[in-house]
This record gives C-alpha cells, sequence and structure tokens, in this order.
C-alpha cells in the first residue's frame, strides 16, 4: 500500500511539472513494476505487451469509429437543426434559450459521444441567439459547457466504452444504463436555468414564440439525428449488431448524411479524418499509459488491500461510496476526466465488486462525477473549451455561471446513488 501512495505522489508531482498525463503514468508504471520485481527486462516485456495488446484489441476499434461519427456529425450541421427544432418549443420562456441549448446538447450527445465536440459546437450555434436576446453571458456560458457534459453520458459515449474494457462490462448494457441518467441530467439542468432566471429575470429573457407551422418544419428537420440514433442504438439494444459493428454503421450513416446535405468538401474530409485520427490517437497513448500504471498498481495489491480495509472497518457499504465520490471530486479539481477515470477505476472497481455492488451502475455513477469535473474550477476542461471558443466571455464568468448546472449535478449523484435502479432498469429490460 506504501509503494502505491508513494507512486500515486510521484505521478501527480510529474503532472505538477507539466509532463503529459500519459507519459506521467507510463513512467511511473514502468519504474515501479522493475522496482517491485528487480528485473527491467520484465518491465520493458510489460510495456512491450501492454502496447502490442491494446493496439490490436478489436473492442478497442469502436473509438475511432464513434470519434469519426462524431466529426462528421459537426461538421454536417446537424447542431444547429436541433438547436433550431429546440427553441422552437422553449425559446418564448424565461430562459428558453437557454433551455434551448441543454436540450440540443443532449440531443448532439446522442450522436457525437464527445463533451468537448459538444460544448465547442453548441456554443457557436446558441452563443449568437443568446447575445441577440440579450442573455447573461454567464447563464448563455454556463448552458453550453454543462450541456456539453451530457456527451459523455448519453450513448454513444467513448468514456463508457474505455471504462467497460477496464472492467470486463458489456457496453451495450453500460449504453442502456445512461439512457435516463442522461435524461435526467437534462431535465435538472433544464431546472437550473428555471432557477437562474426566478432570480433574475433580465438573466435570460424570453425570445420570440414560435408558430406551430414552423415547429412542425423544425421537427422534421432533425430526422438525420433521429434516424442515425436509431440505426445505431437500435442495432445494439436488438442485438442485431455487436457494439463495435454498429459503431462502423453510425460513421458509415454519418458520412452519407454530410454527404445527402451537400457540407462535405475534399478539403474538410480530409479534416475530418486527420483530427479523428489524432484523437484516437491521442486516446490510445493515455490508455497504454493508465494500463502500465495499472500493471504495477496491481501489483502492490493495493486493490485487495483497500477492499480488506473497507470490510474491516464494518460500516455499511453505502459510506465507502461516499468517500469514494468525495475522492473523485477532489481529483476532478486538479485532473481532467479521461485521465481520471484511467488512474482510478482499476484501482477501485475491485473494491466496488467486493462490496456487492454492480459495476454498471458504478460505471454510471463514476462517469457523472466526471461530468462534474468537467465544469468545476481549476481545470473544468469544458470550461476553457469554451473560453477558447468565445474569447470574449471571461473565464471566471463562464464559471460563475455553471454553478447552478454543477449543483444540479450533485442532485442527480445523489439521486443515481441512492437509487440504482435510476441506472439498471434498462439493462435489465433490455438483456435480463
Amino acid at each position: 500500500m506504501v509503494t502505491a501512495l508513494i507512486a500515486f505522489a510521484v505521478m501527480l508531482a510529474l503532472i505538477f511539472l507539466r509532463v503529459p498525463i500519459a507519459f506521467a503514468m507510463g513512467l511511473v508504471g514502468f519504474f515501479g513494476f522493475a522496482f517491485l520485481l528487480d528485473n527491467y527486462g520484465a518491465a520493458l516485456a510489460m510495456v512491450r505487451a501492454v502496447t502490442y495488446e491494446t493496439g490490436s484489441e478489436y473492442n478497442l476499434s469502436i473509438v475511432p469509429m464513434f470519434i469519426l461519427m462524431g466529426n462528421l456529425v459537426s461538421r454536417s450541421g446537424m447542431s444547429q437543426e436541433l438547436y433550431r427544432a429546440a427553441y422552437s418549443f422553449l425559446g418564448h420562456r424565461s430562459g428558453g434559450l437557454a433551455m434551448s441549448t441543454v436540450v440540443a446538447c443532449g440531443g448532439f450527445s446522442a450522436i457525437c459521444g464527445s463533451s468537448l465536440a459538444t460544448a465547442a459546437t453548441m456554443s457557436k450555434v446558441a452563443m449568437p441567439e443568446m447575445k441577440k436576446y440579450g442573455y447573461d453571458p454567464s447563464l448563455a456560458a454556463g448552458s453550453i459547457a454543462a450541456g456539453g457534459t451530457l456527451g459523455i453520458l448519453i450513448p454513444p459515449s467513448v468514456i463508457l466504452v474505455i471504462y467497460g474494457i477496464l472492467t470486463e462490462q458489456d457496453i451495450a448494457s453500460l449504453f442502456a444504463a445512461g439512457i435516463l441518467p442522461g435524461i435526467l441530467g437534462v431535465l435538472l439542468y433544464m431546472a437550473a436555468v428555471r432557477f437562474t432566471t426566478w432570480r433574475n429575470p433580465a438573466a435570460g429573457p424570453p425570445g420570440e414564440k414560435t408558430p406551430w407551422g414552423e415547429r412542425a418544419r423544425a421537427l422534421l428537420g432533425v430526422w438525420g439525428v433521429l434516424v442515425l440514433f436509431l440505426v445505431v442504438l437500435g442495432a445494439i439494444y436488438t442485438g442485431y449488431a455487436t457494439p463495435t459493428e454498429s459503431a462502423a454503421v453510425g460513421a458509415f450513416g454519418a458520412l452519407v448524411l454530410a454527404l445527402l446535405r451537400r457540407s462535405l468538401t475534399w478539403r474538410s474530409f480530409l479534416d475530418v479524418l486527420y483530427e479523428s485520427a489524432a484523437t484516437t490517437a491521442m486516446l490510445f497513448v493515455i490508455l497504454i499509459g493508465a494500463l502500465i500504471f495499472a500493471n504495477f498498481i496491481n501489483m502492490t495489491g493495493m486493490a485487495q488491500e483497500l477492499t480488506s480495509f473497507a470490510l474491516s472497518l464494518e460500516m455499511a457499504p453505502i459510506f465507502v461510496i461516499f468517500f469514494l465520490v468525495v475522492v473523485y471530486l477532489v481529483l476532478g479539481c486538479v485532473l481532467e476526466s479521461l485521465s481520471m477515470i484511467l488512474l482510478t477505476v482499476p484501482v477501485f472497481y475491485p473494491l466496488v465488486d467486493g462490496l456487492g455492488y454492480d459495476l454498471v451502475w458504478f460505471g454510471i455513477m463514476v462517469v457523472v462525477v466526471t461530468e462534474i469535473s468537467l465544469i468545476t474550477p481549476p481545470v473544468g476542461l469544458n470550461v476553457f473549451v469554451l473560453r477558447s471558443v468565445l474569447p470574449e466571455v471571461g473565464t471566471g464568468t463562464i464559471f460563475r455561471g455553471v454553478t447552478p448546472f454543477w449543483c444540479a449535478d450533485i442532485v442527480r449523484l445523489a439521486i443515481i446513488i441512492l437509487i440504482p435502479g435510476l441506472s439498471l432498469w434498462l439493462p435489465s429490460l433490455f438483456y435480463g
């Protein structure tokens, strides 16, 4: 246990010294492994095996496919149609444009799977409209940053795929488990907008009311999003295709939709391929570093010692879960989301499994905590993505705007912990 804690401290020190997280985890894992075995040859063999097995893992091919699908969707202009449809029903209400942003982010997440891409894309669509109607910049930016976090929970989600591979859980079950908590997140974010405008009506003045005819046309405009969502997830839930096969179909479907909409040129298509390849490479390097570190941590016996310690305390298992939540919330203040999951899940999931909890439920809980980390200071990755896209809005303004939303996330997290059925009902319905 002491060796593992020292390793964590060294790794965090390297991160604070601006060593990339992948290399910090990989270096500590390699030298720690070599130290425990007193054999650098064995450590090099372990690194070689992890790199080869990760690169050749068939299930991980789902990651580049979903990334490619999300990038094609971003270039196809579907985000504008989603926002237009949500605006037509909600825009005339107090705070309606911010609510429309949240709903559109939820819809975009269902075909994108990336929080950062959702936040960056929706900022270009929603921010000009909210500026037009005089929205408070903090509410406008806060609703975009918070809405973007839904991208890692509402399926398809790259984070859930990686969690499933790390814990050997069925990816289709994880996707099903994320649906209801994702919808709950949208509703609670809308409630956060309503609370903000109740306290300060000038923060979110109503827009123009849309006639029913235009509402119907706006709904017809999202047919592409709906078809893509139903094809990808429908094939998974009906058992007609594996998640990996569905991801490939989704990427091809997104390409077809982009071509039908004439939103792709050869140049933009090459940009999409390059961006997808770069993102995939980054994720794989981080994953390899995390697995090297996890192999070392497993050798120290830290997971087993944590389980034994938790059981020796003779406290209710739910208190252990609450303690893990606090750990995640603290780590979320200094680590970005993917690194946090890769770093902690291999250590914590044996403990949670030993306490008798369902690992699918735990995965949803971890992702929701990770969503909170995306909008809380000082890291708040979604906040800084938004800051780069909207340089005229200050970082402090965005952090102030997301406060009601992460408070809503705390409520959602409590509901998920206390009512596991919210996450597990759909997986049990689809897969028994």
